[in-house]
């Protein structure tokens, strides 16, 4: 089997994309089953996996003033496609695999990754123009592609109900954690940590993008209904990238940053993460919709005790482990971060169930996962 790889995404800022991209590249490189394996980044064929940069450069800088420029936006939608498909001319007999949504006009056998459906469901969580470029290209990728991928069954059967697509032709691979993510001692955060100003088990923790979808304004409301002393004790801390209509939530943080009990980091290098998460004393995410979660196995995998939301995939990749409710409950929000902070016997028992269920996800099970839907798109051909 001959494999085309997209790898736009292993680049700054490392989103989940972008990670799921990079662990797949690399356990796809291990597989007997593929021949050749090329990869690709716009419209040029690299001679390796690049690695993702911690820090943003020139490119990225000028990449976000032209995602502001609608006119510019679309002229990418035109041309971008249409580059990659001259560049893949000759290249036929591999299979394509684009890990983020979107396929080139390429005659050889197509496959794609659909993360979440949230330019269709969740267009209000996108700046407009965005939203439009998404919901065109994502609908070329649906006639485009010969099979489809999804990170979990809840988005499989999202995808096609929205699309009308017939479920046998959508695969539903699990993402994983990291190995990088796994408990670790006091001694080994304390350095990395108190650059940060931070202490191990000091903190509760969130990790994604600053962004409406990610319902952080609740959050900051369940967490400020909490004794003074417990947010004293335990501030609330939140590192990401800073995403669309984020202002107000920014002003949020800094009015709990300056009463002391929230901090947000900004986006923390990829090298630092783990052992951010590892020091946590409860990771929150009451995120709105999900078509993964990702954050959420990676602290299981770390050995810290989750709350999150009962939406869309979270429910899924969370099990049995985690204290869940619903999104916008601010009442049962405050009630569950409490008992994820104070309940020690819950405590005990959440965070041998998070370490077994999150045991259960591994990159090398997606790999084999993705071959298995590769194959399929070869057998269906």
């Amino acid at each position: 089997m001959k494999v085309v790889l997209s790898v736009d995404l292993v680049r700054f800022p490392l989103t989940g994309i972008g990670r799921y991209t990079y662990e797949l590249a690399r356990h796809l490189e291990a597989s007997p089953a593929i021949d050749e394996l090329r990869y690709m980044a716009g419209r040029h064929f690299l001679p390796s996996l690049p690695n993702a940069c911690d820090a943003s450069d020139r490119q990225h800088g000028l990449k976000r003033i032209v995602q502001k420029m609608p006119i510019a936006i679309e002229a990418y939608r035109w041309l971008m496609p249409r580059l990659k498909a001259q560049a893949l001319k000759g290249k036929e007999d591999f299979l394509y695999h684009s890990p983020n949504y979107y396929l080139p006009p390429f005659k050889g056998l197509k496959v794609a990754t659909f993360h979440d459906l949230s330019p269709f469901t969740w267009s209000q969580c996108h700046p407009p123009h965005v939203a439009r470029f998404l919901r065109k290209e994502l609908s070329q990728t649906i006639q485009r592609a010969d099979r489809l991928i999804t990170d979990s069954e809840f988005t499989r059967q999202e995808l096609a109900a929205y699309f009308d697509w017939p479920l046998d032709r959508i695969d539903a691979v699990p993402l994983a954690s990291s190995s990088a993510f796994h408990p670790r001692e006091a001694a080994e955060l304390q350095p990395t940590l108190a650059r940060h100003g931070l202490m191990p088990g000091g903190y509760s923790l969130f990790v994604g993008t600053i962004e409406p979808r990610k319902n952080i304004e609740t959050l900051l409301d369940a967490y400020q209904r909490l004794p003074s002393h417990t947010r004293a004790r335990w501030p609330l801390v939140l590192t990401g990238y800073q995403g669309w209509r984020s202002d107000s939530i920014h002003q949020r943080l800094e009015s709990a940053r300056r009463e002391g009990w929230a901090h947000y980091l900004g986006f923390v290098p990829g090298h630092e993460l783990p052992l951010l998460f590892a020091g946590a004393r409860l990771f929150t995410f009451p995120s709105l919709y999900e078509g993964f979660g990702l954050p959420v196995l990676e602290a299981m995998s770390s050995g810290v005790p989750v709350v999150c939301s009962n939406t869309s995939s979270l429910p899924e990749v969370s099990g049995d482990a985690a204290l869940m409710c619903d999104a916008m409950d601010v009442e049962a929000l405050t009630a569950l971060i409490a008992k994820g902070l104070e309940d020690e016997a819950w405590r005990t028992a959440a965070i041998v169930a998070g370490l077994a269920h999150a045991a259960r996800f591994s990159w090398q099970r997606c790999a084999l996962d993705t071959l298995d839907s590769y194959r399929r798109t070869v057998a269906q051909s």
